[in-house]
């Protein structure tokens, strides 16, 4: 490199932000991901054996999904090449893997092919890449921040191994900062500063495992102060931009928080209940939506142990339609508390699920002759209703009849809440119903000669 390149490089490092100057150069640097970038771990084995193929690199934005590409090209000794599925078209990409093609016969050398926002390639674009993906010609690291099952061909994420970043740590966080602050070549090390401990963990919390913003928000401190700087926890504060939500009303966003907001009322938390609910409506989701899946709830996860959640939820549902927004998310936060505090039972959902199973897959089970309508001209001729016994004329309420057929119990209560009322009443029924199904006193009489 010359004097005037090197200096050119140096200026635009210089002009680049700090979260770009203090990306890793190796995996040594490289914070986070040890789940699968550990040692003994799958990518790092991958590296190792030089077998990297086609990846999908899928998590949050400030995770190092681009950074860890540019790590995998270095050390793979392979040319890197980066584009955007936001701005890239089927004839840039043919471009691209022509490029890599001729590379590889020419010199031997691979080409590591890193394509942001994979997600938002169509079919047609993807469809292209699969052939310098089989034929081994490039290696392809797509990222995205949706879910690739939902996103991503089949052939294509066949041909794949995905590797799901997940957020940084506080600790990890914390790392980078230090680092950044110590670093007097790319970093902040030329300045003097002193980072006060609560500003640090501000930093760290705030970030939400972003290590950009973490980074982003330090710099900016650092720069609009005189030095010696003196970082206190007011001025990370004001150095920290306004949190945005990321919540993606039809992608992993709203499937994963609905799936923490039920599993957190079925677990009986309505701490962590209430938390996923606001972190919903905080990103905007449609509060019938919300509404409903309460209705559902309600009895699937609490059903006859607390008859009230259904009423309950259905008045919220109600309400959200009364009143909206703002102030519905009272009527909502009521039934969230409300159903995560109520004693649970699924014995009703449990007991429809194997009644469904058995009309689906057993012997369709004849009505009881005495069950059937008999308020029709000739039902009387067919015997339809005959030997019927009439509930309330017996005591409690209960006739010591059969109104199945066979011997089935669908319906198990628990000893949780009123439904453990409702066991000991039913365990009492069903005395005087098998009493009258043993004694046959229901089988009703045959077709009249003749008839049928």
């Amino acid at each position: 490199m010359s004097l005037f390149e090197a200096s050119e490089e140096a200026n635009r490092q210089q002009a680049q932000p700090l979260a770009a100057r203090m990306r890793p150069r190796s995996l040594e640097e490289f914070v986070g991901q040890e789940h699968f970038l550990g040692e003994g771990k799958l990518l790092r084995r991958l590296i190792q054996a030089d077998r990297l193929g086609s990846l999908m690199f899928y998590g949050p934005p400030g995770t190092g999904k681009t950074t860890l590409a540019r790590i995998l090209a270095n050390e793979t000794q392979s040319t890197f090449r980066q584009t955007s599925a936001v701005t890239s078209s089927v004839k840039e990409l043919r471009e691209l893997l022509g490029e890599a093609r001729d590379r590889l016969s020419a010199t031997g050398r691979k080409t590591l092919l890193f394509i942001d926002e994979m997600h938002r390639f169509n079919k047609a674009q993807q469809d292209v890449l699969l052939p310098e993906v089989e034929e081994g010609i490039v290696i392809l690291v797509g990222a995205t921040t949706e879910n690739p099952f939902f996103t991503i061909n089949s052939p294509l994420l066949s041909r794949s191994r995905i590797f799901q970043f997940e957020p940084l740590s506080n600790d990890q966080i914390k790392e980078l900062v230090r680092r950044a602050l110590a670093d007097r070549e790319r970093g902040l090390g030329q300045y003097d500063v002193h980072l006060h401990q609560d500003a640090l963990e501000f930093l760290a919390e705030t970030s939400d495992g972003d290590a950009r913003r973490a980074l982003s928000a330090l710099e900016v401190g650092v720069l609009s102060c005189p030095p010696p700087v003196e970082f206190t926890r007011q001025l990370a504060e004001e150095s920290v931009q306004r949190k945005a939500i990321q919540y993606d009303r039809l992608g992993d966003a709203h499937y994963d928080s609905i799936s923490a907001l039920i599993k957190s009322i079925r677990g009986s938390d309505p701490d962590a209940a209430l938390y996923w609910l606001a972190r919903m409506l905080e990103g905007g989701e449609d509060v019938r939506f919300l509404a409903r899946r309460l209705v559902i709830l309600a009895s699937e996860d609490v059903g006859n142990a607390d008859p009230q959640g259904l009423v309950l939820a259905v008045a919220a549902a109600q309400a959200c339609e009364l009143v909206g927004l703002p102030e519905c998310q009272l009527n909502l936060a009521q039934a969230v508390t409300y159903l995560a505090c109520a004693p649970k039972s699924n014995a009703a959902t449990i007991g429809i699920g194997e009644a469904r199973r058995d009309v689906r897959e057993g012997r369709l089970l004849p009505v009881p002759v005495h069950l059937r309508g008999s308020s029709y001209a000739g039902a009387k001729r067919l015997g339809h209703g005959k030997g019927y016994q009439y509930a309330h004329d017996y005591e409690g309420g209960v006739a010591p009849q059969d109104y199945l057929g066979v011997e089935r119990e669908y319906y198990r209560p628990t000893d949780r809440g009123f439904e453990a009322e409702l066991a000991k009443r039913l365990e009492a029924i069903r005395k005087q119903l098998r009493a009258g199904r043993e004694k046959g006193a229901n089988k009703g009489s045959p077709l009249p000669p003749g008839e049928g």
